[in-house]
């Protein structure tokens, strides 16, 4: 493996080490009951919109329909979601995001404040902030060329 290899695969390494480090965080402050997998699917409906197919979904998070059908039950159970018959297939559902489903995000997002101060505090805002463009160009990139 070349050197300009051997940082990118440091660069993606960091990145998974930071995201199963951030994630324990963010765990350990969730409501009981709610996965960070099931917050990244609230996430996901704040900020691209709901009104998707489960298989829309599964598809943007790579997982199987399984695991997201799993997903959105847990969500469905705890009223953070609604699912409703796709208008024109009749086999699909269709996905909407309740006002206790974006107070469930909001709630955890809030949940976080202690330990982003923290990191703010410790690291500088400049440090993460600065990265943002750079890692927002990178995950398009990814997003765009996910068969390489």
């Amino acid at each position: 493996m070349d050197e300009n290899s051997r940082r990118v695969f440091q660069f993606f390494n960091e990145i998974g080490i930071i995201n199963q480090l951030a994630g324990a965080i963010f765990a350990a402050r969730l409501p009981d009951g709610l996965h960070v997998s099931h917050f990244a699917l609230l996430n996901h409906l704040v900020r691209l919109g709901d009104e998707k197919t489960p298989l829309t979904l599964a598809s943007a998070f790579q997982v199987p329909k399984t695991t997201m059908t799993h997903t959105l039950a847990v969500l469905e159970k705890r009223a953070a979601i609604q699912l409703t018959p796709h208008p024109s297939d009749g086999r699909s559902k269709i996905v909407f995001l309740t006002d206790a489903g974006r107070k469930l995000h909001a709630d955890a997002i809030a949940s976080m404040a202690d330990p982003i101060r923290q990191i703010t505090a410790d690291l500088g805002d400049g440090t993460i902030s600065d990265l943002i463009p750079q890692l927002e160009k990178i995950r398009a990139y990814l997003d765009q060329n996910r068969s390489i």
